[in-house]
């Protein structure tokens, strides 16, 4: 899995996940199942040129992955949400 557009499927647009992007300078996405922690912060990281603090990962009763993604202070996670067009 070499390619960050498998592993991220798409951002999870609620309004929830727009109050992290505001409280909590997160950004939350849909996820491949078979990815982990590090390969989630790899490809956001290369998609989005940010730098990533933390992951955090949910498996949902659907069978679904969430991500949740921390950017490091420096980095606006409204900006990359503008850029997404989910903002």
């Amino acid at each position: 899995m070499r390619d960050p557009n498998q592993v991220i499927i798409r951002p999870v647009v609620t309004e929830a996940s727009l109050e992290a992007v505001d409280s909590h300078n997160k950004l939350v996405f849909f996820v491949d199942r078979k990815a982990n922690k590090n390969t989630i912060k790899w490809a956001v990281e290369s998609l989005y040129d940010v730098v990533v603090e933390k992951v955090n990962t949910l498996i949902m009763i659907d069978g679904t992955k969430k991500a949740f993604v921390r950017l490091a202070p420096e980095y606006s996670a409204a900006d990359v949400a503008t850029q997404l067009g989910i903002f």
